[in-house]
């Protein structure tokens, strides 16, 4: 007989309080995955995982400590939360450990409305390996690929189940589905790789294994003869495939973990601009059929729509209810957690307001410049903002892209750099991470 994860949680807080613990939640999560992968037109690898994962943090006093196993029997259980006990009693005391209130607890969500589990059934690894093996020859079909890296077909599906002592329990579940590859151009020293992935929650939302295989191949021949730019100060257009990594580091500065341990380069930005007047960055948790959205948060709390920064002004902490008490500030509804350690910030869902001008108008704007497609590696200081990183991508001469480029660095100061950014309007609506490309005047270039 199968066990539901609410009766795996509410078992968990049984032993958890008969083992001493005062107040506790407890996390479970169930999944199964298939990933195919194909090279050369034969299958390479193919993989099948299933289980199930439990999770509990018990409070003893100002204490608190997390278990977690892949054993949901009784006697595993028992021991968990006797262990879990223990732990406690010898962990640092921390005044702003514990649970939520039950007011503030989520009540009467609609998981339907978010539509985060695909009722088609899952792919058969037959059906996973033909779209594998079709992305991949379309990508070979492109003129100038020489070869394709292994390419991956999967579907995954989870449900969890979270629910604590103060009263809260609810779970739902989600599903994703995707197609991803690598083509390379050229042979030797002068081979040049590029990608293209594409992943949905409902399989008939994913493009065509041969949109997903051409594209990745136009990407990879157009970088054919690719050599390094020169240095010196120029505008440079993050595309929309990168340009979601500046605004993550924004998300990493607001985080209120960098915030408490005083290690972000926005920690006195409060009430101040961080982006251009004319922006606003909006974190929604609620958009259906996107990978970030959730119902509740990990401590139960009502996750909701919020301002991050309005009109360039910075307006809150990312908080978790532990960092909030920190900070003597209210929980935003943003605790994330997995089954083996405790609840910590994070962000859903985030749309950075779109400009009017489409990437080529920006092109055209930027006059001489680099286009940036990659970035490699990452040089950010969390306390200033100072930011350098390896990139590739095109060299624009004219306000026309004129060469592919690599091997060279951009450099700048993160306060700078976004307070100067100017968004097109090329923003997917699919991506958790809804940003545009975003051009920045004056960045320093070192290549040749």
């Amino acid at each position: 007989m199968t066990i539901s994860l609410e009766t795996l949680t509410r078992q968990l807080l049984d032993a958890a309080k008969t083992a001493g613990a005062e107040a506790a939640d407890a996390l479970a999560v169930s999944g199964s995955s298939v990933s195919i992968d194909v090279l050369k037109g034969k299958l390479e690898r193919a993989e099948r995982a299933e289980g199930v994962d439990i999770g509990l943090r018990v409070i003893v006093g100002r204490r608190q400590a997390s278990v977690s196993a892949s054993d949901i029997s009784a006697a595993t259980i028992a021991a968990m939360a006797e262990r879990a006990v223990a732990m406690a009693r010898e962990a640092p005391e921390d005044p702003t450990i514990g649970l939520a209130d039950p007011e503030q607890l989520a009540r009467d969500w609609n998981v339907a409305a978010l539509e985060l589990d695909d009722p088609a059934p899952e792919p058969a690894p037959g059906a996973l390996e033909e779209d594998a093996r079709r992305a991949e020859a379309a990508a070979l079909a492109v003129a100038g690929v020489a070869q394709v890296q292994s390419t991956s077909a999967g579907y995954g599906r989870r449900q969890i189940h979270l629910a604590a002592s103060n009263g809260f329990s609810g779970g739902y579940a989600r599903s994703d589905r995707a197609i991803s590859l690598a083509a390379i151009s050229g042979t030797g020293a002068a081979m040049e790789r590029d990608y293209n992935g594409e992943g949905r929650i409902f399989q008939a939302d994913l493009p065509s294994p041969e949109e997903v295989g051409r594209i990745a191949g136009e990407r990879a021949a157009a970088r054919a003869g690719a050599s390094q730019p020169p240095t010196g100060t120029y505008p440079v257009l993050f595309d929309e495939r990168v340009s979601s990594s500046l605004i993550g580091h924004l998300l990493m500065a607001i985080n209120g973990s960098a915030i408490v341990r005083g290690s972000s380069f926005l920690r006195d930005k409060l009430g101040l601009p961080v982006l251009p007047l004319a922006l606003s960055l909006i974190e929604d948790p609620h958009r259906p059929r996107i990978s970030g959205s959730r119902p509740f948060d990990g401590e139960g709390l009502p996750t909701r729509r919020r301002a991050l920064v309005e009109n360039g002004i910075l307006t809150g902490w990312t908080l978790d209810l532990a960092t909030g008490r920190k900070l003597g500030m209210e929980s935003t509804a943003n605790a994330a957690r997995g089954t083996s350690a405790p609840p910590s910030p994070s962000v859903s869902n985030v749309t950075l307001s779109p400009g009017q001008a489409s990437r080529d108008d920006l092109i055209r704007d930027m006059g001489t410049g680099l286009l940036v497609t990659s970035l490699i590696g990452s040089s950010v200081n969390p306390n200033t903002g100072d930011y350098s990183r390896g990139a590739s991508g095109f060299w624009v001469e004219n306000g026309e892209i004129a060469r592919p480029v690599n091997e060279c660095t951009i450099a700048g100061n993160l306060i700078d750099m976004l307070l100067r950014i100017i968004p097109a309007n090329d923003a997917k609506p699919h991506h958790s991470r809804q940003v545009p490309s975003l051009l920045l005047e004056g960045m320093t270039l070192a290549g040749n």
